[in-house]
């Protein structure tokens, strides 16, 4: 009896050492562990994957805008070149650069390349003035320069055409007046008539685009009259007839204010032009600006940083409110914002009743069978279709039969000038609506199916209807997952270039596809999209240098639009669920 409390422990301690060998002795595979490793590890690996891709957006789009410091540097080979520094690398250069250097300098450059293990910096100016040296920019390595510099008033000026242009000021004309003397008195008198200079050319633009293009309206507008008169009734009939008289007394009234407004303009023009701005090269040639072509000049040399923050706060808003100029590789985007946001919009209002209503009927009223199999497999076969497909698909069937068929019901008068009868905005927008339409019957689908069957039920005791049940009861349930298809729509559609390209992207529109003009929505306009905006920046830009930074920027632009749009689903999806939630408690 007395020992048996002490083999109790005993017994207890080797029952417990037994289970802990037979748990180590049991495989990890058993318990999942090497699954959760490397399906949080693919995860991890995945994320890294997004940050650095966000990281390298940022990285090379928000200095896009930062006004860096100007150089001139002097080679040994004579040439003088100024401008930005757009691009840091070390290189190996071949040997016959060393040999081409004065004998004087070859030994230090001989000695450096050995020193950098046969490597040495060079760096990509941004040079500009392409009209004198045909070229934006231009390499140049330690290896050639003889001496750099950073002059205090060498002058950075952004151009309407042309691109960038460096140099100093050496004379200006005001009102018709050259006066020659030193950069900082020639550079007070710019700055004191730049803006009323760009006043005037900015009212000869409004004058050119808008008020003109108000007369031309309106001399179309009664030639589409008269053509109309006289398909519907003859070319010799009396309503024909009296629709030339009415076309001839609007074009007489046209030309008249067509002639003021080119007087107006004409005079804009000539006061313009006895503005005038000279600067001088670094390699010592001289051009002539004019001060209504300027769009912002400064010396970045001269300037703190506060000032600094000034010009990219300038440059930040121009790209968001301005129009694309210099091949939009300068200038701002908001054609293509505008459209992009545009587009997404009407896309999703055209996407998510179809895709609801086919999840309701798949889900609430079809019944199971072959046919029903085989329309959920072509959804989710539909899913995995190429976009460039949806492309031409859009461009055969929307605009090639449909558009083609409203342009002779409805625009007759306009034929052969097709209406709807080529790439336009509801064309893109039902494109795309095709191709997102999948994302969008999925998850309202396993929506409607996580709706609880005792809420149908209690429905029905009540004495509703089918239709009511669903109209009052699940659909009002089901709408966060409906949001969720939303959502991945918005995604999906506004970061879609390849069928754009066929239906209706453009590289430039400078007609909106919404205005203060009735119909006030131009369906039948092409448009401007962020994702082709950055195709035809990084693709077809006539200078893909300057063309690089604008690039990252319109791409964080987009990412920035997307996450926007998603965001705001994704809250009015938030409150749609606390909502019901809260209904159901």
């Amino acid at each position: 009896m007395s020992e048996s409390p002490r083999k109790e422990p005993v017994d207890k301690a080797r029952r417990v050492t037994r289970r802990r060998s037979e748990r180590r002795a049991t495989s990890l595979l058993s318990h999942g562990e090497p699954m959760v490793w490397l399906t949080g590890g693919a995860l991890a690996i995945a994320s890294l994957m997004i940050l650095g891709l966000l990281a390298l957006v940022l990285w090379h789009g928000l200095p896009t805008f930062w006004p860096g410091p100007l150089v001139q540097v002097q080679t040994h080979a004579g040439r003088t070149l100024a401008g930005e520094v757009s691009v840091t690398e070390r290189f190996a250069p071949e040997p016959s650069v060393v040999e081409a250097l004065p004998e004087g300098v070859r030994a230090a450059a001989r000695s450096e390349l050995e020193r950098g293990e046969g490597r040495t910096r060079r760096r990509m100016l941004r040079t500009g003035n392409y009209e004198l040296s045909g070229s934006h920019f231009n390499w140049v390595s330690d290896l050639e320069i003889a001496s750099e510099s950073e002059p205090e008033w060498l002058v950075l000026v952004e151009r309407l055409s042309w691109g960038r242009f460096y140099g100093t000021p050496r004379a200006i004309t005001i009102d018709g007046a050259r006066t020659e003397g030193e950069p900082g008195v020639l550079w007070a008198r710019f700055e004191e008539h730049h803006d009323e200079v760009r006043a005037r050319w900015e009212r000869r633009r409004e004058l050119e685009v808008v008020e003109i293009g108000e007369v031309n309206h309106r001399m179309e507008a009664a030639r589409l009259r008269v053509r109309a008169a006289e398909l519907a009734s003859g070319v010799d009939s009396d309503e024909a007839r009296a629709a030339r008289g009415e076309s001839q007394r609007v074009a007489t009234a046209a030309e008249e204010d067509f002639r003021s407004l080119q007087a107006q303009i004409a005079t804009l023009r000539e006061q313009n032009a006895r503005y005038t701005l000279e600067l001088e090269t670094a390699d010592g040639a001289r051009a002539t600006l004019a001060l209504e072509e300027v769009v912002r000049a400064f010396a970045p040399n001269r300037l703190g940083t506060a000032a600094r923050l000034g010009v990219y706060v300038d440059r930040t808003l121009e790209f968001l409110v301005d129009e694309p100029r210099e091949a939009n590789s300068e200038g701002g985007v908001f054609p293509a914002i505008f459209g992009t946001v545009l587009m997404t919009l009407i896309m999703a209002v055209l996407v998510v009743p179809f895709g609801v209503l086919a999840a309701l009927y798949l889900r609430e009223y079809a019944r199971p069978g072959p046919i029903v199999s085989a329309v959920r497999i072509a959804i989710n076969n539909l899913a995995g279709v190429p976009s460039i497909v949806f492309g031409v698909f859009g461009l055969g069937f929307f605009c090639y039969i449909v558009g083609v068929q409203v342009d002779e019901l409805l625009f007759a008068a306009k034929l052969p000038t097709p209406t709807y009868g080529k790439g336009g905005l509801v064309w893109a927008s039902l494109t795309l609506a095709l191709l997102t339409l999948p994302v969008v019957i999925v998850p309202t689908e396993e929506a409607l199916s996580s709706v609880p069957s005792s809420m149908r039920e209690g429905s029905y005791a009540c004495g509703a209807t089918k239709w009511q049940t669903i109209w009052r009861i699940v659909l009002p349930r089901a709408m966060p997952g409906i949001m969720t298809g939303m959502i991945l729509a918005l995604a999906r559609g506004a970061g879609e270039v390849a069928p754009l390209m066929l239906v209706g992207a453009v590289k430039l529109a400078p007609e909106l596809p919404l205005d203060a003009t009735a119909p006030f929505l131009h369906a039948e306009r092409s448009f401007m999209h962020l994702g082709f905006h950055i195709y035809d920046l990084g693709f077809q830009s006539q200078n893909s240098e300057a063309a690089k930074p604008m690039v990252y920027t319109t791409t964080l632009l987009l990412i920035a639009l997307v996450v926007t749009l998603n965001l705001l689903a994704i809250w009015i999806r938030a409150r749609l669920r606390r909502r019901f939630q809260g209904n159901q408690l």
